[in-house]
C-alpha cells in the first residue's frame, strides 16, 4: 500500500484534525486498523462515532488517535491526492474521442483520458465501465455510492465493442444489471455518431435502457463533437438539420411513452439538437430537475429561466435612477460561443430595453482553433477570443463565461491568461458564473 498518497495538504479551521494536533505534511496510515485504498474507504471508515486514527508525523513518529465525534462528521483534512489513489486512464480507443482530436503541443494534462468510476461520484465524470472490475462493483454496492454516470453509446454489445475499440466493451454492460439490482442510482449518456448508433440502434438502446428505470434516472443523447484534427481517425460525418429532427422525434416519442408510468421523461436531447433542428427548447418541466446539465441538456433553458426570475426581482426604480445619474451610457461587451449566442444576445437586448443607459455588445466567437463545428463556449481558446475581438467596440469591460477557464484558475485552454488578454485588448475582464442570476448581477454590478 502506498501511504505517500495519503499525505495531508490542508487542515480545516476548528476541525477535529486541528484539535487532535494533526498537521499539514502528516500521513494518514489507517482508520480502525484498516488500510485505506482510496477516498471511498476513507469516507466509509470515518462515519462511526468512535474511530481510531493512525497517522505518521513528518519526523516519522506514529500517533494512534482515539476520536469521539458525531456520526458521519469529517476529520477536516484534505489530501494531496484528492482520490487518495492513482487515477485510472482509459484503455479504450473510442471512435468519437475528443482527446484524440486535439492538436499536438498543448499541456500534457489535456491528453489524459480518465475512465475512473470513482471520479463519477466525485466530479460527475462519465465512465464506460470497461475499467471496472467485479471488486469495484462490489465496493460501490457495499458503500452504496451513487449516482454513477455511465457512457453507454449503445446497448448492442457488438456495436459497443466497435465504437470503443475494446473487445470487452459489450460484456461491461452486464455490470449495469448488478448496479440496478443493488438500487444504485445511475445516469447515462449516448454520444451519437451519424450512421453508426443512431436510427434503429438508438431506438434499441433507449428501449433496452428503460429496463433499468427508475434507478437509471436519465439518459442524455449528445451529438459527437468533431474538431478539424481528425486525420487518420475513424471517418465520422457531422449531423445536419434533418438528422436532428429525426433524433428529436425519437426522443420525444420515448418521453411521452415513459412519463405516464414513471413520472420521468428519462431520455433527453442536448441543447445542440434543438438549435440544429431550429426548434424551440423544451419547457423547464421536461428536464426532470436538470439531471444532465453537464452534458448540455437544459443549460440554455435553465439560463433563460434564471435570467427571467432575476430580472423580475430587480429594484428597477433604484437601478434606473442610478443609470440616469451617469454622465455617459455604460458600455460593456459579452463573449460567448456560437451555440449560446442567440440566447445571450436576446437577454442582453431585454436588459437594454429596460435600462436605456446600458449598452451591451455581444460577440459570438468562432472556434478557429478546434474548427467551426465546435460551438460551445467551454472549448474556446484565448487566442481565438483575442484575435476576433481586436478592433471591436468593447466598452469598459468584457464579460467572459467561467467555463472558458481552467477550473479555479485564470488560464484558457491554450494557456493564455486573463491578465495577458487584458493587456492585449486594453480592457478589464470579468468572469461570469454559469447562472442567469450571475449574468444579471455581473452586468449590473450588483451584490
Amino acid at each position: 500500500m502506498k501511504n505517500t498518497q495519503h499525505i495531508i495538504k490542508r487542515i480545516l479551521p476548528d476541525s477535529i484534525a486541528e484539535e487532535m494536533g494533526i498537521e499539514v505534511g502528516d500521513t494518514l496510515l489507517q482508520i480502525d486498523g484498516k488500510d485505506i485504498k482510496d477516498i471511498f474507504d476513507y469516507q466509509y471508515l470515518i462515519q462511526n462515532e468512535y474511530i481510531e486514527v493512525l497517522v505518521k508525523k513528518a519526523d516519522g513518529e506514529e500517533w494512534l488517535l482515539e476520536i469521539d465525534k458525531e456520526y458521519e462528521e469529517d476529520l477536516g483534512v484534505e489530501f494531496e491526492n484528492g482520490l487518495m489513489d492513482d487515477y485510472r486512464s482509459c484503455h479504450n480507443k473510442c471512435i468519437f474521442c475528443f482527446i484524440d482530436q486535439m492538436p499536438k503541443g498543448m499541456r500534457e494534462t489535456l491528453y489524459f483520458k480518465d475512465d475512473d468510476s470513482r471520479l463519477s461520484f466525485l466530479q460527475g465524470n462519465y465512465v464506460t465501465l470497461t475499467n471496472m472490475s467485479d471488486e469495484d462493483v462490489a465496493r460501490i454496492i457495499q458503500y452504496h455510492l451513487s449516482p454513477i454516470n455511465i457512457s453507454f453509446q449503445t446497448t448492442n454489445p457488438e456495436l459497443r465493442c466497435k465504437m470503443l475499440n475494446n473487445r470487452f466493451a459489450g460484456k461491461a454492460l452486464k455490470q449495469v444489471k448488478k448496479l440496478y439490482e443493488a438500487g444504485i442510482t445511475m445516469n447515462g449518456q449516448i454520444v451519437l455518431c451519424k450512421g453508426i448508433n443512431d436510427g434503429e440502434e438508438l431506438e434499441r438502446s433507449i428501449a433496452d435502457l428503460t429496463a433499468y428505470l427508475p434507478h437509471l434516472e436519465s439518459v442524455s443523447v449528445v451529438p459527437v463533437g468533431l474538431s478539424k484534427y481528425r486525420e487518420g481517425l475513424f471517418p465520422l460525418e457531422p449531423f445536419e438539420k434533418e438528422d436532428a429532427v429525426k433524433v428529436l422525434e425519437c426522443v420525444h416519442k420515448w418521453q411521452n411513452k415513459i412519463y405516464p408510468e414513471y413520472g420521468l421523461h428519462f431520455i433527453h436531447a442536448s441543447d445542440e439538437w434543438y438549435i440544429l433542428a431550429e426548434q424551440e427548447l423544451p419547457e423547464e418541466e421536461r428536464y426532470d430537475g436538470y439531471l444532465q446539465l453537464e452534458n448540455g441538456v437544459g443549460m440554455l433553458r435553465l439560463l433563460r429561466e434564471e435570467f427571467t426570475d432575476a430580472m423580475s426581482k430587480l429594484p428597477m426604480e433604484e437601478i434606473l435612477k442610478k443609470y440616469e445619474a451617469m454622465d455617459t451610457v455604460k458600455e460593456l461587451s459579452l463573449v460567448t460561443g456560437k451555440l449560446a449566442y442567440p440566447y445571450i444576445r436576446q437577454m442582453a437586448e431585454e436588459m437594454m430595453q429596460k435600462i436605456p443607459h446600458l449598452k451591451i455588445y455581444v460577440y459570438a466567437i468562432t472556434n478557429e482553433f478546434f474548427g467551426e463545428r465546435i460551438t460551445v463556449s467551454g472549448l474556446l481558446t484565448g487566442q481565438d477570443i483575442m484575435k476576433q475581438l481586436q478592433g471591436k467596440v468593447l466598452g469598459k469591460k468584457i464579460l467572459l463565461p467561467q467555463n472558458v477557464l481552467r477550473s479555479g484558475e485564470d488560464y484558457f485552454l491554450d494557456d493564455i491568461t486573463v491578465p495577458e488578454m487584458e493587456k492585449t485588448l486594453q480592457v478589464k475582464i470579468d468572469i461570469v458564473k454559469s447562472s442567469g442570476y450571475d449574468f444579471v448581477n455581473t452586468v449590473l454590478e450588483l451584490e
